[in-house]
């Protein structure tokens, strides 16, 4: 997969950098967004949008979501090169909940650098972020593909429902961040990943089979494939944090052990606090709870969800899901190179180590 994901990397990166230039201006802002009533600046276009985008685009990612876009449409029959523009939006617009993240979570690194609200402040970060959010909808109506006028509405509703329910996500992520007791069930925690990073993948998925004309219970597989896809990247991302944690020895710089530096529920905190016994279990809540965490108490988390197996139980867990996704791709009639492909991404986002 990784062979796939470093073959496409280069053809998205310069499909965006179409979309959104890095060196932008007055002549861009007027093609892309109209003509100004009065005058634009194009400086302030440049330093408050292209450079913080940029900034973020050129420090990695993997560019998965576009991946995975192209490869259902080519799955589905189609030459996904027709509809780049459209395999940017999700990647677009993840990368914009990525700054919002940040600034809302507190966190100081983003892909091994600050993060952007702490490098061109929080005003900037927010504003960039949130015009992420947007732009991908000025993409639907320059309509690059020539779609027809129920195929773009489709597109439109879509994703205001999926957009809509990340912010679901976000919400009860935020609502468990403040509070101290780890009062969450399971499903509770799959269901906010199933808004939070699902429906980014939900719209991968239905931008596909929506773009190739597939009928319903299709998409509702493409969907479901990507939304499952999704949660076990999540848990795995997750599992990843701990450790490579573990891996520094406790040589903890500011971009490892990010999870409980900030406090996270994730999975391996929810299953510990249940498994743990009580002395132990308020333990964690109190290190996940502080504002700030030393060395020892990022190693002692991480000595607690070993003691409780956390971690394995997770894996286990995102592998299960994983599995799960694969029986809803095997219901999609794709061609074979790009089903083999897509089936491998399963296995992948959980078994990664970056």
């Amino acid at each position: 997969m990784r062979d796939v994901l470093a073959a496409w990397r280069p053809v998205i990166d310069e499909e965006i950098e179409r979309l959104l230039p890095r060196e932008t201006g007055a002549d861009y802002a007027t093609s892309f967004f109209g003509p100004p009533t009065y005058d634009y600046d194009a400086t302030a276009i440049q330093h408050a949008l292209s450079d913080p985008v940029w900034a973020l685009l050129d420090r990695g990612g993997k560019r998965w979501r576009a991946v995975v876009c192209c490869l259902l449409i080519e799955g589905f029959g189609a030459d996904p090169h027709d509809y780049l523009p459209y395999a940017c939006i999700p990647e677009i617009l993840h990368n914009g909940t990525i700054i919002v993240d940040d600034v809302e979570d507190g966190a100081t690194m983003r892909r091994g650098e600050s993060a952007l609200h702490h490098e061109f402040g929080t005003d900037v970060a927010l504003n960039a972020g949130n015009a992420m959010y947007f732009f991908p909808l000025k993409i639907v109506s320059r309509d690059p593909a020539d779609l027809a006028a129920e195929t773009r509405l489709a597109i439109y509703e879509m994703l205001m429902h999926e957009l809509n329910r990340t912010h679901l996500g976000q919400g009860m992520d935020i609502h468990w961040h403040n509070q101290q007791a780890i009062e969450i069930s399971e499903k509770q925690y799959l269901e906010m990943c199933a808004c939070k990073t699902g429906c980014l993948g939900r719209i991968v998925a239905r931008l596909a089979t929506i773009l190739t004309d597939q009928p319903e219970e299709v998409e509702h597989h493409a969907a479901r494939y990507a939304e499952l896809m999704s949660i076990a990247f999540q848990i795995g991302d997750d599992i990843l944090d701990v450790e490579t944690a573990t891996e520094a020895g406790g040589a903890f710089g500011k971009g490892v052990g990010n999870d409980v530096r900030e406090g996270k529920k994730t999975l391996m905190a929810i299953h510990a606090a249940r498994e743990a016994d009580p002395e132990r279990a308020a333990r964690l809540e109190e290190l996940l709870w502080a504002d700030e965490n030393s060395t020892e108490e990022i190693a002692e988390v991480i000595a607690i969800f070993e003691e409780t197996d956390s971690v394995a139980y997770a894996r286990e867990c995102a592998l299960d899901i994983a599995a799960e996704a694969r029986d809803h791709l095997a219901e999609l009639d794709l061609a074979d190179e790009p089903a083999e492909n897509l089936a491998d991404f399963t296995r992948f986002v959980v078994e990664r180590d970056v």
